[in-house]
């Protein structure tokens, strides 16, 4: 395989065309470039091999040396527009204090001696504001290396700062072992089935063997470090009413104890999203709205505005999701077409969650043809869906398709899509019916009677199954894509609206009691 073509091809359409305009930055010889030619040969959807590359290149006479040369040209360019893009799309310090560096050194390989120990002394204050450890010491090295010049700074004193920066260097060297470590254990332990019960022990064994304790207490980027492993392992779990009071706990008293300064930002409104969603997974709704308000906050404060482009679609996607369990559906269509307008400045993975949320919220509100357009208008296969966005999510897309159709009428088209649900779970797991996805079977195996016999209905023991299926999937009382889906079938067997039913499931309270008057205290 060739691995220039192959890092090519991880390119998007808007990348792609990016580069050939980067390729031709130079303005001189657009037509004609062969390295252009190159590159649009490695695009191409056929995989053209090297004497097909070199016969197409050089038609007259095949000329290997002058190809190879072509390849490295075109890998410069590629390496060239890779670090621009990362300097332009790094919203962290980081970006900021390389070039910083690279152009103090510029300045002293110039002889402007001043001048560079001034731009060396901003990258400095930069990284050491920012805790950009790694590069604070490449400062400090650059500075000991040019101390001999009459405007730098007293040599013991770059000596001393550079020796207490090691210290946290240091501590971010082991945070990062130690991280790797406890997702090593934990992908072990849960091979054995016990990532759940061992999660604490691991924790607590990795960071007393690297002596972490006092500093993920101490610094955020290290706590969201480690509640986005926790978090992972609960996930998996499913246990969010375990990681909900522990995420807080640990929130609150990185709060109190230290606050999180402009440059913490990042690390702050990535721990209130954790919260926000781990409350909306157990029901806590309003309080969820709550901490997506502080989110909303914090990034409107110093040093938040460069991650709104990151954060707002989550912040939107997770609101929108809580509306609808609060009886603002309405509302949740409205963030949701808003955010998809044209132009639609969200990735190509937001825009399909942004998409699969809409669908669901038109569901709910029983615009079924809207759900069915939406689903179609992804504009996405479903085997680059299953790549990019996982097989659980291409499944709830399938599934929404599935139901919607037949609520429109369409049985035949309703049943060949839940055929095909079927077999995606067959071959991804071989024995679907004892394999992970054996209740998603046990739930298609019910809507297949529905479809194919409407009066089951009211049959008593197909209502038995419909009212027994919560047993057969424990973490249905915490999963609200499962329950959504279960809502449907017992909306059906109960002959009521599919969205009063969903919020009964989830513990909403009904309309007449939200307008009982409170009882006197």
């Amino acid at each position: 395989m060739d691995d220039l073509r192959t890092t090519l091809a991880t390119f998007s359409p808007e990348d792609r065309k990016d580069f050939i305009q980067f390729i031709q930055r130079q303005k001189r010889k657009q037509k004609g470039r062969m390295d252009l030619r190159l590159c649009e040969l490695l695009l191409h959807q056929k995989e053209y091999t090297t004497p097909q590359l070199l016969a197409k290149l050089y038609p007259e006479e095949p000329n290997a040396t002058a190809y190879y040369a072509l390849r490295k040209r075109l890998l410069r360019h590629l390496t060239d527009y890779l670090l621009l893009r990362q300097r332009q799309h790094d919203p962290t310090a980081a970006s900021s204090v390389r070039s910083l560096l690279t152009l103090a050194q510029y300045l002293f390989e110039a002889g402007v001696q001043r001048l560079a120990w001034n731009t060396l002394r901003k990258a400095e204050n930069s990284a050491r504001v920012n805790e950009q450890y790694d590069l604070l010491n490449t400062v400090y090295n650059v500075q000991i290396a040019q101390a001999g010049s009459e405007h730098a700074d007293p040599l013991e004193d770059i000596i001393r700062r550079r020796n207490l920066n090691k210290k946290a260097a240091d501590e971010e060297e082991r945070a990062g072992i130690a991280d790797s470590l406890i997702r090593q254990r934990l992908r072990q332990a849960r091979v054995k089935g016990r990532a759940g019960e061992a999660f604490d022990g691991i924790l607590q064994d990795v960071l007393r063997e690297y002596d972490l304790q006092e500093a993920f207490a101490r610094r955020p980027a290290l706590l969201y470090r480690l509640m986005s492993i926790a978090r992972n392992a609960m996930l998996v779990r499913r246990d969010f009413a375990s990681f909900t009071p522990f995420v807080l706990r640990c929130y609150h008293l990185m709060e109190k104890r230290h606050g999180f300064q402009p440059a913490q930002r990042y690390y702050q409104v990535g721990l209130l999203y954790m919260i926000a969603h781990a409350l909306y997974r157990v029901r806590r709704f309003e309080e969820s709205v709550r901490y997506l308000g502080l989110l909303l906050a914090a990034l409107a404060e110093e040093g938040g505005a460069s991650y709104r482009a990151e954060w707002l679609p989550r912040y939107t996607f997770l609101l929108a999701a809580n509306y609808a369990f609060m009886r603002r559906n309405a509302e949740s269509i409205r963030l949701l077409e808003q955010a998809l307008k044209p132009p639609v400045a969200l990735s190509p993975r937001d825009q399909l969650t942004a998409r699969l949320g809409l669908a669901f919220h038109y569901f709910a509100e029983g615009k079924f043809t809207k759900t069915n357009q939406t689903l179609i208008n992804m504009g996405r296969s479903d085997h680059w869906c299953e790549q990019e966005m996982g097989l659980e999510w291409l499944v709830n897309k399938n599934i929404g398709e599935m139901l919607a159709q037949f609520e429109m009428g369409n049985s035949d088209l309703a049943l060949n899509r839940l055929r095909a649900i079927e077999r995606l779970l067959r071959e991804r797991s071989g024995d679907a019916e004892a394999g992970p996805y054996a209740h998603v079977i046990t739930y298609l195996d019910l809507v297949r009677e529905i479809i194919e016999d409407p009066a089951a209905l009211r049959h008593r023991g197909f209502m038995e199954r419909v009212y027994q299926m919560p047993d057969l999937v424990p973490q249905q009382r915490e999963d609200l894509q499962l329950m959504s889906f279960y809502a449907w079938l017992r909306a059906r067997a109960q002959h009521r609206p599919y969205y009063e039913v969903l919020l009964e499931l989830a513990d909403v309270p009904s309309v007449a009691e939200l307008k009982k008057p409170l009882g006197r205290v």
